[in-house]
């Protein structure tokens, strides 16, 4: 039966989720498992099923449109294999409607299923049910949906984690569920000090008195009103899921950059007794690095002329004495030596070859420096239009994160033009505390993909790592100290470390800079013949993070899809 809009349960459409293409999909009936969310009067939602991912949502009413009708003008709004699979899947289902049932089995037992509410609470209290799943406790991300359908992976067979009920009210509320389509049950866990955990037998569960064998291992009211639940999880049980308490893994909001603080200088800085280069220098790029480059150059008495895409950036810098100016082109005009420091190769090559950018300007004699992390073929193509106008081009690659670049402490990695590198040092002493020069354009991109990788996959093996401990009941914060008495301790790993415990990451080097440097690596070496699965499996581990929301995070944020 259709309502007042004309949709009716088992129409098919096109429904489209905010920021992603519109998907096929089809009018359902809500499952047990997903809540509804609240709504304007006059914006009502309706239950979509979505091809090729098999996942439920909510979706406005204003986001939807009718299938055949729209079907030609919205066939190629994407095109990803898994929206093809999913056209596949709509295609056979108006043909076969009968095949697609068994997907559907959560609608028909909707009715019958256990009020999730009251299971939740009855889990939360640890007390038992007849035929109810074990189920640990941990922590859960904040919620701020970001999942397209078809990113969304699918969910066999999940132990669903204990969140605080308001939590768990507001995630039943905005995901899309993937449905497993075996009918289960479940049993409920109490857990003993130390994560060792047993169930209590089901004919004393109306008394609360556990069998003498299990007398010593089980707590007693007051030892669990003094548990620090969340400092505890528990393994998870595979052979019964528990799909209606399902929690996927949601991106958390990410924590707002401070502004950049133009008053102090760092001590590494001062202590150096720099004496500024005579030249005018430019710099093209005020991101997470950029910003403390510039500032330490400023401080250390260099004139600098800056640009950036969003103009509000230079207001800071404009204050202490930088010059503004329009375009690339304009601070390559008004300087002797550019730098360019923006997020990956595409920006990079944008600054010299779109639009008013580099190539636009006089270049002869002047010199550009690449600081953006890009691959040896990029920085040799942005080599060749430099010295066929007349420049010199050297790339300087930085290792370092977003408080290195404050506090002047960076490393250099540079190779090209030799003159220039000289040029460049009063610069250098500014920001880093070592350059290197490594001869031929191209050698320090290598060599900085070659460290990258060394970062990335160690920060890919700390996330798992304290993953497996908090699984296992153990502290993260112990793991960290012991860790911190070996000779495996880094700075980088107890500062992510840290970020992980506190579940917050701010961004020193972005996951998604991090999963470029990675595939940057994965493309140098496949030229080469160079086989390099760790760093492979390691990409796919951030890709997975990237999609589902944390690419400007810090990279740390590795840890949530390790975790989950």
């Amino acid at each position: 039966m259709s309502d007042s809009t004309g949709y009716a349960v088992n129409d098919l459409v096109w429904a489209k989720m905010k920021g992603f293409s519109p998907w096929p999909g089809r009018i359902s009936v809500p499952p047990a498992e997903l809540r509804k969310i609240a709504v304007k009067k006059n914006n009502p939602v309706k239950c979509i099923f979505f091809f090729g991912s098999n996942n439920y949502a909510w979706i406005e009413e204003t986001q939807i449109k009718p299938y055949l009708e729209f079907k030609e003008s919205l066939l190629n709004s994407c095109k990803t294999a898994q929206f093809k699979e999913a056209l596949k899947q709509i295609e056979e289902f108006r043909v076969n409607p009968e095949k697609f049932q068994p997907l559907f089995v959560g609608e028909n037992e909707a009715a019958n299923r256990p009020d999730p509410d009251e299971e939740f609470n009855r889990l939360r209290e640890g007390g038992t049910t007849s035929g109810t799943e074990e189920s640990g406790a941990e922590d859960s991300p904040a919620v701020n949906n970001t999942s397209t359908p078809a990113a969304l992976e699918s969910v066999d067979d999940v132990s669903t984690p204990l969140v605080k009920k308001s939590a768990k009210k507001k995630v039943r509320a905005s995901l899309p569920i993937k449905l497993n389509v075996d009918k289960v049950t479940s049993v409920t866990k109490v857990r003993s000090i130390g994560n060792k955990t047993k169930a209590t037998a089901l004919d004393d569960s109306t008394t609360g008195t556990p069998s003498p064998k299990r007398k010593k291992k089980l707590l007693n009211d007051s030892e669990l009103s003094s548990l620090d639940i969340d400092s505890y999880s528990s393994p998870v049980r595979r052979n019964a899921p528990v799909t209606h308490l399902l929690n996927r893994p949601m991106t958390v909001n990410r924590p707002a950059t401070p502004e950049i603080d133009m008053s102090s200088v760092s001590n590494a800085v001062q202590s150096r007794n720099i004496k500024a280069s005579e030249l005018k220098f430019g710099f093209l790029g005020l991101g997470v690095m950029g910003c403390g480059i510039v500032k330490n150059l400023i401080k250390s008495g260099h004139s600098v002329v800056v640009w950036n895409r969003s103009a509000n950036k230079c207001r800071k810098f404009q204050e202490v004495g930088a010059q503004v100016a329009e375009t690339p082109s304009d601070v390559v005009e008004m300087t002797d030596v550019t730098y360019s420091c923006v997020s990956d190769p595409q920006v990079a090559k944008d600054m010299v070859f779109g639009n008013c950018g580099v190539m636009s300007a006089t270049l002869a004699g002047k010199g550009y420096v690449e600081m953006t992390g890009v691959d040896p073929e990029t920085s040799n193509d942005i080599n060749e239009a430099i010295i066929s106008k007349g420049g010199r081009y050297l790339e300087a690659q930085i290792q370092g994160s977003k408080t290195q670049a404050e506090e002047g402490t960076l490393i250099i990695l540079a190779s090209g033009d030799r003159l220039l590198f000289e040029e460049c040092q009063s610069c250098f002493e500014a920001i880093s505390r070592n350059s290197f020069y490594l001869g031929d354009v191209g050698n320090a991109t290598k060599m900085n993909l070659v460290l990258q990788m060394i970062s990335g996959i160690t920060l890919a093996g700390v996330a798992e790592a304290m993953a497996l401990a908090d699984r296992a009941g153990l502290q993260q914060k112990d793991v960290l100290e012991v860790l911190e008495l070996t000779n495996m301790s880094s700075e980088m790993m107890l500062q992510k470390g840290n970020a992980i415990i506190k579940g917050e990451f701010p961004t020193h080097q972005a996951l998604k800079h991090m999963q470029k440097d990675l595939k940057l690596a994965l493309s140098l070496a496949d030229g080469l013949e160079q086989s390099l699965p760790i760093t492979a499996a390691s990409n796919e581990v951030y890709k997975h993070a990237k999609r589902l929301g944390y690419g400007s995070h810090d990279a740390s944020a590795v840890y949530v899809r390790a975790r989950f």
